[in-house]
């Protein structure tokens, strides 16, 4: 079941895109209506969507230092358990 729909996401891998950069979009017009003047530090109150943006990039980064790891050695071959 689950493989069917990374199978049909990933055939319209186009349409997935486009959602994710609206849903980003939404997020970031819908985090202006917030009120800032409770907020904590100067990015809070300054930068609109600092939060989605914050979750993004550290997202990205934990993602980019996990290959780089898993790269530098801690993978084993896919024919490993074959020997």
């Amino acid at each position: 079941m689950i493989v069917n729909l990374i199978d049909y996401l990933h055939e319209r891998l186009q349409y997935v895109a486009y959602s994710c950069y609206l849903a980003m979009a939404i997020i970031v017009v819908w985090s202006m209506t917030v009120d800032t003047s409770h907020a904590h530090t100067w990015a809070e109150k300054m930068i609109p969507g600092f939060w989605g943006l914050f979750g993004l990039s550290s997202c990205a980064i934990v993602i980019m230092i996990a290959k780089w790891y898993g790269n530098s050695g801690i993978q084993a071959r896919e024919d490993y358990y074959d020997n």
